[in-house]
């Protein structure tokens, strides 16, 4: 507490004492309700001076996050927004640096990298994290570890293969795609689909771990019975733009449900055709097990024209509107997610390891520390955790963790996936 802090508690303390002895002076009552009107007054500015004290306390180090923007990726950049409320802005004495790539990130890879690399010229960056890790993370990284050795640098969802991220990163966290290439499909024939409908663009194909869970999901589709379709859409990061591609979803659904029919399940893995694709679901038919990267928020308030303002933040009543508005919508049973968004989890999730790391408060080769950081963030909710292994070595790269939460079907519930084990054959599928 500064000075002018003591001095108006002082104050109030005298204003106080001297009530005591105005007893016997002449319009004492009034002086002394005056008098202790001035106590409290001089006793609520010490306060306010002293949290404004506390709150100019400047972080002892910064953790830098670098999301994607609004259009592409909301929540990530949501899970970072909770992290600066949480621990301060560092522009105004906090902890938390936010900034963003470009929409189109594969045409502008030097922006992304230029970015990613200008974090490290702040002397108190201690940890970088980048959700998504799209191209260029992997560069990003390298140049930083040229200039600052000693920052931790964390890559959730990365877009680049395995050990190529690792190369650079201390730590990348996915989606858990190989047990998702058999648990989505199951979910999907479990919710009452016989054809399952896998769309995406040759970009996410060469991805490993996207193209890896591709060739799952169509080898479990054929050990469960249903039929396994691929369909190829625009690539949002191309000359149609996001706007483009989901007008191609929309366009095209009608015709999908007519060639595959109302029991099929649609699976797309970008974020940006999400929404159309509730859409079109909710209007004409068909299941949707989840998304690519899961969340109540991802494509169904556009979808549905849902307003969470007044929810933000809180994942359960977020989770009630949602499920809600879907069940008014017709599609109850038939559309899933997960509770808590993968996304948002993450960017909060890695920021807080990395954060423990530096005080001290947890081992970054402990998924134990690492899985705490997601519980904190998700009340009540089971997450699986696993370390990457090669299909062609069988080697486990410890340094990139698949994470995985259940299926939440709207009007049914959690569908217990996250306990269910995954037959051992689908481990050795390459893309």
């Amino acid at each position: 507490m500064k000075f002018k802090s003591l001095l108006l508690a002082l104050l109030a303390c005298v204003l106080v004492i001297g009530s005591a002895f105005a007893a016997d002076l002449p319009n004492a009552d009034a002086l002394k309700d005056a008098v202790k009107d001035a106590a409290k007054e001089a006793v609520k500015e010490g306060v306010k001076e002293a949290v404004k004290d506390a709150v100019k306390a400047p972080a002892k180090f910064h953790i830098g996050i670098m999301t994607g923007t609004v259009s592409q990726s909301e929540d990530d950049l949501r899970g970072a927004e909770l992290l600066i409320k949480k621990y301060g802005d560092a522009s105004k004495g906090g902890m938390i640096t936010h900034i963003t790539y470009p929409d189109q990130f594969m045409s502008e890879m030097e922006t992304t990298i230029t970015q990613l690399a200008g974090l490290a010229d702040d002397p108190l960056m201690k940890v970088i994290v980048v959700n998504q890790a799209v191209p260029g993370t992997t560069e990003g990284f390298r140049r930083v570890r040229e200039k600052r050795p000693d920052i931790l640098l964390f890559a959730g969802e990365a877009h680049e293969d395995p050990g190529v991220i690792t190369s650079a990163a201390d730590l990348a966290i996915n989606a858990d795609n190989i047990a998702r290439g058999y648990t989505i499909p199951l979910a999907a024939k479990k919710m009452g689909a016989d054809t399952f409908v896998h769309i995406s663009f040759p970009r996410h194909m060469s991805y490993e771990t996207l193209g890896r869970r591709r060739a799952i999901m169509e080898e479990a589709c054929k050990d469960l019975g249903i039929k396994f379709v691929f369909e190829t859409a625009p690539d949002p990061t191309g000359d149609v733009g996001v706007a483009g591609a989901q007008q191609y979803i929309l366009e095209s659904m009608p015709a999908w449900l007519e060639k595959y029919g109302k029991n099929a399940a649609f699976f797309c893995t970008n974020d940006a055709h999400t929404e159309p694709l509730l859409r079109r679901i909710a209007e004409l038919g068909g299941y949707f097990v989840e998304a690519d990267l899961p969340s109540p928020l991802m494509g169904y308030p556009g979808a549905l024209g849902i307003d969470l303002a007044g929810e933000s933040g809180n994942w359960p009543a977020i989770l009630k509107k949602v499920e809600d508005a879907v069940i008014a919508a017709g599609g109850k049973d038939r559309m899933g997610t997960w509770a808590f968004s993968y996304g948002y989890t993450t960017s909060a999730a890695l920021a807080e390891f990395g954060k423990r790391i530096v005080e001290g408060k947890a081992k970054i080769d402990s998924l134990k520390d690492l899985i705490a950081c997601y519980n904190e963030y998700t009340p009540n909710t089971k997450w699986g955790a696993a370390y990457y292994t090669d299909a062609g070595t069988g080697v486990r790269n410890k340094k990139f963790v698949l994470v995985r939460q259940d299926t939440y079907v709207f009007g049914k519930g959690q569908l217990g996936l996250s306990d269910v084990e995954i037959p051992e054959k689908y481990f050795s599928i390459g893309k």
